[in-house]
C-alpha cells in the first residue's frame, strides 16, 4: 500500500494509541501538547514517506518518531525549568522524565484509564462521547461533527469545554479504585452504548448504519472485559447485546442500500459467529445478583437472533420488555414492546397500547402502527406509513416505507 492510502488507515488505528499514552504522560493540563505531538508524528510521515518510501515497519516508525518528539519536548521543558527559570522550584520532576512507553501493555492500560477519565460525571454525555471518539477511537473533528449532525466549530468548542472541565476538576488519568470502578462503570458503559447506537441507528442523512462506530464500541467494551478489575457482569451483558445486534448487520440492507425490516430479513445473512460470541458473553454476565438493563436488552437481542418465529420466543421477549420497562422506562422500549405484544398475543391488543404512547415525532412509531394495521385496516395502515415517510430522516428509511405503501395499493 502506498503512503497516501496507508497513512489515513494508520491514523485511524495508531493515533488513538499514541495520544492515549501521551495524555496519560502529560495529563489534562497539557492535552494540547499531547495532541500536537501525536498529530505532528503523522504530519512527519505524510511529508517523509512519499519521498523516502514507506518504512519496513510503519507502526514502529510512528512510535519511534512520537517517542522522539515527546522526549525532545520534555528535554526542552526540563532545560527551561532548570536553567532559564530556576525560580520555578515546585514543578514535579516526574513531568520531565523522558521515558515514553508505547508497549502494547501500556497502550492498553492508558486507553482503559482514559476511558474512565473521559467518562467523568462532571462533563455532559455528548462531550464524553465526543472525547471518546476523538481520543479513544481516533476520529477526526469532521467525522465527529458528522456523527452528531453538527459542525466543526461546535464540536471543537464542546471538546474544549470538556477538557477545561476535566482540568478544573483535576481528574487523574488512572484506573479508579475497585469501589470507584463500581460507581463509575455506568457512565463508561452508557457512553459505549450510545456510541454503538449512534452507529447502528445513525441519524446521518445518507447512511443508516455506520459500522465503524459500532466496531469501535465493541472494541472499547472488549477492553473492559480484558481487565480483571473492570470485567463486570453488566460489561459482559453490554458486549453480548452489541454482538447480537452486530450479527444482523449484513441482513439489514438490500442490494440497493434499502433498509430491510426484521420480518423481511434474510436470516442466512446473520453472522453465526457473532451470535455465538454474544451467547458466550451473555453466559458470562449471569453472575452476581445485579440485573441491569443491559442484561435484559441482551436477552431480548438473543431471542431476536433465534430464527424460528415461535410463541415461546415472543412471549419471552414480551416478558423481558415488561421487566426492562420496570427498571428503566423509555418510550422507544415501550414501542418495541408493542411489537412483541402483537407477535405473542394479537395485533388488535398491540394497536391499543401503541396508540396510547402518542410518539408523534418518531417515524418508527408510525411505521409500527402501519405494520400493526396492515391486514386489519389497510386504509389506516397506509395513513400511518405516509406519516412515517414524511418524518423519515434518510433515503433508506423512506425507500423501505414506500415499499410498504405500495403493497397496500
Amino acid at each position: 500500500m502506498e503512503a497516501p492510502e496507508l497513512i489515513p488507515n494508520l491514523f485511524r488505528t495508531e493515533y488513538r494509541k499514541i495520544v492515549s499514552v501521551l495524555y496519560k504522560r502529560f495529563g489534562f493540563d497539557q492535552v494540547e501538547t499531547a495532541e500536537d505531538i501525536a498529530g505532528d508524528t503523522f504530519l512527519t510521515a505524510a511529508q517523509t514517506w512519499p519521498m523516502r518510501g514507506v518504512p519496513p515497519n510503519p507502526v514502529a516508525w510512528l512510535y519511534n518518531v512520537a517517542k522522539n518528539k515527546a522526549k525532545n519536548y520534555l528535554q526542552r521543558a526540563s532545560t527551561f525549568n532548570e536553567k532559564v527559570s530556576p525560580e520555578i522550584q515546585n514543578a514535579s520532576s516526574e513531568l520531565y522524565e523522558t521515558d515514553i512507553d508505547l508497549s502494547p501493555k501500556n497502550i492498553n492500560d492508558s486507553q482503559l484509564q482514559m476511558m474512565f477519565a473521559i467518562c467523568h460525571p462532571s462533563i455532559p454525555v455528548e462531550a464524553q462521547i465526543g472525547l471518546s471518539l476523538r481520543i479513544l477511537c481516533g476520529f477526526g473533528i469532521d467525522e465527529i461533527a458528522s456523527a452528531f449532525l453538527s459542525n466543526k466549530e461546535t464540536i471543537n468548542k464542546r471538546l474544549y469545554r470538556a477538557k477545561e472541565k476535566l482540568r478544573e476538576e483535576k481528574v487523574r488519568i488512572e484506573l479508579p479504585t475497585p469501589a470507584q470502578i463500581d460507581e463509575r462503570v455506568e457512565p463508561v458503559l452508557r457512553t459505549i452504548y450510545l456510541l454503538f447506537n449512534e452507529g447502528y441507528y445513525s441519524l446521518s442523512q445518507d447512511q443508516v448504519l455506520r459500522k465503524e462506530l459500532c466496531f469501535e464500541a465493541l472494541r472499547l467494551c472488549h477492553m473492559l472485559i480484558e481487565n480483571k478489575e473492570t470485567n463486570k457482569p453488566q460489561v459482559n451483558a453490554l458486549l453480548a447485546l452489541m454482538c447480537f445486534h452486530a450479527s444482523r448487520f449484513d441482513a439489514r440492507f438490500g442490494k440497493n442500500g434499502e433498509l430491510i425490516l426484521y420480518d423481511d430479513q434474510d436470516t442466512s445473512l446473520w453472522d453465526s459467529d457473532l451470535i455465538s460470541r454474544g451467547g458466550y458473553f451473555l453466559n458470562c454476565a449471569a453472575t452476581g445478583d445485579q440485573l441491569s438493563k443491559y442484561h435484559l436488552e441482551a436477552s431480548i437481542a438473543y431471542w431476536n437472533t433465534q430464527k424460528e418465529d415461535t410463541q415461546e420466543k415472543w412471549e419471552n421477549v414480551l416478558q423481558l420488555y415488561n421487566q426492562l420497562l420496570m427498571i428503566e422506562y423509555s418510550p422507544v422500549a415501550a414501542l418495541n414492546r408493542t411489537y412483541a405484544l402483537a407477535k405473542a398475543r394479537s395485533k388488535e391488543q398491540a394497536i391499543i397500547e401503541a396508540e396510547q404512547l402518542k410518539l408523534e415525532n418518531y417515524p418508527f412509531y408510525f411505521s409500527l402502527l402501519g405494520e400493526l394495521y396492515a391486514g386489519i385496516d389497510n386504509d389506516s395502515a397506509k395513513k400511518n406509513f405516509q406519516k412515517a415517510f414524511v418524518l423519515a430522516k434518510n433515503p433508506a428509511d423512506k425507500q423501505a416505507i414506500q415499499k410498504k405503501i405500495d403493497k397496500l395499493e
